[in-house]
């Protein structure tokens, strides 16, 4: 898919040139502080590019910290005017933008509930033109990659030409170690369709869990993601929210020094040779992976014809459980995980679904014969 947008890429909006780019600060701004004595170790341990901090929180439900709101603005222009790191903060709405740029806060993110929602993302987009602003666009909370490229266009159809795309994770009911599944294939994409755009990972919102970040962080940067978001806090047991997927400052550089950042660019002759054998080989595997996959549907298609004429509904959950238990404890002996194998039968499950039931719903050309 080629697109007509001609965005500024990342490394070309301040001195954010170097990789990974690092965003980092609390959730959320709590007090005045807390604010100040995180931006301060952040500066003394030397790793943040820029400082992010929540002033509006949109929480799941009532009744939560939602956020100091405007007030935490006088102490983010201070974090700016004392260490001298930019900082960045989520708006969900017009009111929020005009807040922010009131401030000379000019690096903007939208969240992933903001993301989902076009019409939000258009009334940002009305009161962002003319700024002169950096915009960092979640993924919407589910995974439906025309929104989050919907959400690029408005942006950029406002006259915003800095656009970065943050890749936290998508919501799901099935049970996981993660809070939000990262489904790397969907940035994937997203990165092919936008090749000039940053890919920033968000650890935090992915894991849950601070003992997670680590290696989804390492996840990130062998996939060539130029940045990441990982929420700090001087005292991450008392944070007001989401205190367990935050880390200090201290541990937040241990974490960056203990990544292994990897080449992109392969250009030894003998390096690309070997690469392009074990590529052939996958291909060769994929072609019999989709021969299988179409035996399996003219077996499927057979088993329409038997409900068809015995008049049986297509969806059987007995036995869908039974298949999906059956290749779960399968796919653990040869190290594939639970959330791959749900996924992959699930689909599989889905397109032998919709071929019996064009089955079931086929009108039979009929025949009147006169006597």
């Amino acid at each position: 898919m080629r697109n007509n947008m001609h965005i500024i890429p990342i490394n070309q909006w301040k001195e954010y040139n170097q990789r990974p780019l690092v965003i980092a600060g609390p959730c959320s701004a709590e007090t005045e502080s807390q604010v100040l004595e995180t931006a301060r170790q952040l500066k003394a341990e030397g790793k943040t590019d820029v400082y992010r901090a929540g002033v509006w929180k949109p929480r799941t439900r009532p009744n939560s910290f939602e956020g100091v709101g405007s007030d935490a603005l006088p102490w983010l222009r201070r974090v700016q005017q004392e260490t001298g790191i930019p900082v960045t903060v989520e708006v969900a709405n017009a009111k929020h933008v005009y807040e922010a740029l009131k401030y000379n806060i000019t690096l903007l993110w939208l969240g992933a509930r903001t993301t989902a929602n076009p019409f939000a993302v258009q009334e940002i987009a009305g009161a962002l033109k003319g700024a002169d602003v950096g915009i960092l666009i979640k993924n919407p909370v589910n995974p439906d990659i025309e929104l989050w490229y919907g959400a690029v266009e408005r942006i950029y159809a406002a006259g915003i030409s800095k656009i970065g795309l943050v890749h936290r994770g998508f919501s799901t009911y099935d049970k996981s170690i993660f809070r939000n599944l990262p489904q790397w294939q969907i940035p994937i994409e997203m990165k092919s369709r936008l090749p000039e755009v940053a890919m920033i990972n968000d650890p935090s919102h992915i894991g849950g869990k601070r003992e997670l970040l680590g290696e989804i962080a390492q996840k990130a940067m062998d996939l060539n993601f130029d940045g990441l978001m990982i929420e700090s806090h001087v005292n991450p047991g008392e944070a007001w929210s989401d205190a367990g997927q935050q880390i200090t400052p201290e541990e937040l550089t241990t974490l960056l020094e203990n990544l292994v950042l990897r080449n992109p660019d392969v250009n030894k002759p003998e390096l690309l040779e070997s690469l392009s054998e074990l590529r052939g080989k996958i291909d060769e595997i994929d072609d019999r992976l989709l021969c299988l996959l179409e035996k399996r549907m003219q077996i499927a298609r057979s088993i329409g014809e038997y409900k068809k004429k015995n008049n049986m509904s297509v969806l059987q959950n007995k036995r869908w459980e039974e298949i999906i238990y059956k290749n779960i404890e399968k796919g653990k002996q040869k190290g594939l995980s639970r959330e791959f194998i749900n996924r992959l039968f699930k689909a599989i499950h889905q397109e032998s679904i919709n071929h019996q039931i064009k089955i079931l719903n086929r009108q039979e050309n009929t025949v009147s014969v006169k006597s």
